[in-house]
């Protein structure tokens, strides 16, 4: 049985000082142009001065032509820099490990946003996106490994590599969405050599303290089982990254299609031997009770995702009380502006039904 507050070193920069993962959650709070906005800047700081052991930012765009929602981060040019190493400052001096999340939404780029029309491995009618050339994904490629090398100049401890929820990472991946027959189409030894390509580059330009972590889907979006276990063993055994952190929408689940009384997801994946890389997961994990269940099914650490909207200390709280319950739902308003929530963010907050309670 883990202990939630335990220390976790990483094989890269500093250790963890407890087993909580902050979310990288879409907010909507950054300027038009991607450049770090004062709501986002607290909201991010007050997470850490709430005790998480690593405090991850929202998706932050590598190209602009890769952003994938209104008021996202980004991370693709210099003029990104002051706000991004004013960020990193402030999350170093908490005592938290900082990390930027790098994201490229491919076909999901919203065409209203990046004014043409979104590029995707391979045509996709759906999306309206047309097929990259390969000197396109060569580009995108690079411009992940540019944006872990302008997340290490700000002054951030490590990047995770986005790789999830049908992103351009998982587009690769998926069979369903990739029907390139070059390199990076094919076997999934192809599908996954742009992700492979994007952890090779990072490792080689950015310093040998410099953390990597990836993000990836088991489910959903094209993806397959089978093949993301793969995925997920050989990276938890890959020495060039530090983590790796599973998205599962809810940890406690069967798989899709699972005979009753299978292992849940949490479980499928926990039991996976690793190397030196560390395993997280994100899902449903929403009560010190629900942290613990995840940490003995095999996890090193747990992603925090609706409970750190909820409270911006949730570590501290759990730390303080091992049965902790976040507020019920709806929440009234001032509580989430209370917790660091900027305008931008409870507009957004309001999207999700009966989380915001409606005004009396």
């Amino acid at each position: 049985m883990t202990d939630l507050q335990s220390s976790l070193p990483l094989s890269r920069g500093p250790a963890l000082k407890n087993r909580f993962m902050l979310a990288p959650l879409t907010n909507l709070q950054s300027h038009a142009d991607g450049v770090l906005s004062d709501d986002e800047f607290r909201w991010l700081t007050f997470r850490a001065q709430g005790g998480f052991g690593l405090t991850m930012t929202c998706a932050a765009h590598v190209q602009a032509k890769g952003q994938g929602f209104p008021g996202q981060l980004g991370i693709f040019d210099d003029k990104h820099l002051a706000g991004l190493s004013r960020l990193a400052s402030a999350l170093n001096a908490q005592g938290t490990h900082s990390v930027v999340q790098l994201h490229h939404a491919g076909m999901r780029s919203p065409r209203e946003l990046i004014g043409e029309a979104p590029h995707c491995p391979s045509a996709n009618e759906e999306f309206g996106a047309r097929a990259m050339s390969l000197d396109e994904v060569k580009a995108s490629r690079d411009a992940f490994i540019a944006g872990a090398v302008r997340a290490e100049k700000a002054g951030f401890h490590g990047v995770e590599l986005h790789g999830a929820h049908g992103y351009l990472i998982c587009q690769f991946l998926s069979a369903e969405v990739n029907l390139r027959t070059d390199a990076y189409g094919g076997s999934f030894e192809n599908r996954a050599r742009f992700l492979y390509e994007c952890i090779e580059g990072v490792r080689a330009e950015c310093g040998p303290g410099f953390s990597l972590g990836v993000r990836l889907s088991p489910e959903r979006f094209g993806m397959d089982l089978g093949e993301i276990i793969g995925l997920a063993g050989a990276l938890l055994k890959d020495d060039r990254i530090d983590y790796l952190d599973m998205s599962l929408w809810d940890c406690f689940k069967p798989p899709v299609h699972a005979a009753a009384g299978s292992q849940t997801l949490v479980e499928l994946f926990g039991a996976l031997p690793r190397g030196k890389g560390k395993l997280g997961a994100a899902g449903k994990i929403l009560t010190g009770a629900d942290c613990q269940r995840a940490m003995d099914a095999g996890l090193d650490f747990v992603v925090i995702g609706r409970g750190a909207i909820l409270h911006h200390d949730f570590p501290k709280q759990v730390a303080a009380n091992a049965a902790f319950q976040p507020i019920a739902l709806p929440v009234p308003e001032a509580h989430l502006k209370d917790e660091g929530l900027g305008t931008a963010f409870l507009a957004y907050m309001k999207t999700w039904k009966g989380f915001v309670a409606e005004p009396a």
